[in-house]
Parts: structure tokens; C-alpha cells; sequence
């Protein structure tokens, strides 16, 4: 029993899977928060082009 207990807490076979969850999700967070961060100048940008190509359509 005691040599089942030595193995379960030397076994590391799922520390890297754990690690990688870790660093996706963090990726995932700051391309989020990016995303919002530019979403208002993005809306603006795409308003001004919708703007430009409908005042160009009327000519």
C-alpha cells in the first residue's frame, strides 16, 4: 500500500495536460479581451467605409 501511495504522488503524467488547459485558456482570455478592446474602433472604421461606399454609390 504504502509503495501504491509513492506512485500516485511521483506520477506526473498529467501535470503537462494540465498545463496546457492553463496556458489555452489564457490565450483564449486575452484574445477576448482584446477583441472588446478594439470592437469600438473596429464599429467606427466600418461605419466610415459604409459611408464612404454608399456617398460613392450616389454619384
Amino acid at each position: 500500500m504504502l509503495n501504491l501511495i509513492k506512485n500516485f504522488k511521483n506520477d506526473e503524467s498529467g501535470a503537462v495536460t494540465v498545463d496546457w488547459v492553463v496556458l489555452t485558456a489564457a490565450v483564449v482570455g486575452l484574445g477576448l479581451i482584446v477583441i472588446n478592446a478594439a470592437r469600438p474602433a473596429i464599429t467606427t472604421a466600418a461605419g466610415v467605409i459604409k459611408a464612404d461606399i454608399e456617398n460613392a454609390a450616389a454619384r
